[in-house]
């Protein structure tokens, strides 16, 4: 067996501490908010809560659950994700495929205009503005539309390609085959791993998003998720909440101890973070590989 130095086994035991501190910096803010979301009351209201639930129960769920708000924020946010992060791999991948190809005569000049938009932008009025005048506020293509293209996207989704052998492109080229069957046939089944890892990007971006919500929409049944999260974050008595999922009796739970709405925003950024935390081990694979996008292939 080879005999690893002293030097080597240091900064190999560095590396897990600070894993490990990484971890647990990580995870306690986790636990915590999930044993808030299920402890009782007096417990929270007396800070005595930390990574474990204590007079465990769950009313916080069952009456977050009666708000018909998180159906329709689960809803709009995940057919905001789904459109936004499809649109966005379309049509990056439609702008990066030609400025792979040689001979393309727009190609210096779409590379400068996206060069540009990286470093200059409108800014947040102008870009209302923009949306006013095409008549998307308040609706869901509000939601979705604005980032179909990524100037920093197509650049990478662009050396990606690059790094897909010629040879392919050109045999398949030579038997008829146009630009669009190469890109849909021959370039896109090999770059599963960008596309997975920017899907992955999309979803958690898409999902994540609230701003722009509250810029654009007006009506409340099109908010996503996390505008019903902020909502509940900014509501700061039972009563209030009472009112939202029509119970009266909200304030009381099962132990006839009073529902903490500490335990009720808890449990609703638990119900948030879920769908994410359940997709990531399907991309994770993927992402290992993904993360690379632009190195040397071999």
């Amino acid at each position: 067996m080879k005999k690893v130095s002293l030097g080597s086994r240091a900064f190999d035991t560095v590396n897990i501490l600070i894993m490990l501190m990484i971890m647990v910096t990580v995870l306690y803010p986790i636990l915590n908010i999930m044993a808030t979301s299920v402890s009782s009351s007096r417990f929270i209201s007396s800070g005595s809560v930390t990574v474990w639930p204590k007079g465990f129960n769950i009313e916080a769920y069952t009456t977050v659950f009666k708000d018909p708000f998180i159906f329709k924020g689960y809803i709009n946010s995940i057919m905001y994700a789904a459109g936004s992060t499809g649109l966005m791999l379309l049509f990056t991948s439609l702008m990066a495929y030609p400025l792979t190809v040689q001979g393309f005569v727009g190609k210096k000049f779409l590379t400068i205009f996206l060069m540009i938009t990286m470093f200059f932008g409108g800014g947040l009025i102008p870009t209302y503005l923009l949306m006013r005048s095409m008549h998307l506020l308040d609706t869901i293509w509000v939601m979705i539309l604005p980032g179909a293209i990524g100037a920093y996207n197509v650049f990478l989704f662009r050396t990606f390609f690059m790094n897909i052998p010629a040879e392919l492109k050109e045999s398949a080229l030579m038997d008829g085959a146009n630009d669009l069957v190469v890109l849909f046939r021959i370039v896109l089944p090999l770059s599963k791993a960008l596309l997975a890892t920017f899907a992955l990007f999309g979803l958690v971006g898409s999902w994540n998003s609230w701003f722009e919500a509250l810029v654009y929409l007006q009506d409340q049944d099109k908010y996503p998720l996390q505008m019903v999260l902020r909502n509940y974050l900014f509501t700061l008595d039972t009563n209030a909440i009472a009112g939202r999922v029509g119970a009266g009796n909200v304030a009381i739970n099962q132990a006839g101890d009073s529902l903490d709405p500490q335990a009720i925003r808890m449990s609703v950024i638990i119900i948030t973070m879920f769908p994410i935390m359940c997709i990531y081990p399907f991309f994770q694979k993927h992402f290992t590989k993904g993360v690379l996008v632009g190195s040397i292939k071999g």
